[in-house]
């Protein structure tokens, strides 16, 4: 079983910064992937920015230039930063881990930007 545990959320004003982490813990062997997404209300989860092993990192359109993803995979850690909120950005974050052919999802955290 693998968990993860995302924080970092909260209520910011526009222009403002929030990072968010994620911890994943249990019986991990190799992540190759590690990303988030996001949900907002009456839309489709996206993504906003993942992570390969030596890979290069992709990031959605729409936070491309404001939002950067980094992973520390000895300490199964990885972050988002996201920068120049907007109001656009809010959402519910989740954080996933791709093992295999498995994908582990966090519970999510609320990120709220307010104009």
């Amino acid at each position: 079983q693998v968990q993860l545990v995302e924080s970092g959320g909260g209520l910011v004003q526009a222009g403002g910064s929030l990072r968010l982490s994620c911890a994943a813990s249990g019986i991990i062997f190799n992540i190759n992937t590690m990303g988030w997404y996001r949900q907002a209300p009456g839309k489709q989860r996206e993504l906003v920015a993942r992570i390969t092993i030596g890979g290069s990192p992709n990031y959605g359109d729409s936070v491309k230039g404001r939002f950067t993803i980094s992973r520390d995979n000895a300490k199964k850690t990885w972050w988002l930063q996201m920068n120049s909120l907007k109001p656009e950005d809010t959402a519910v974050y989740y954080c996933n881990a791709v093992m295999g052919v498995t994908t582990w999802w966090g519970q999510g955290t609320q990120v709220t930007v307010s104009s």
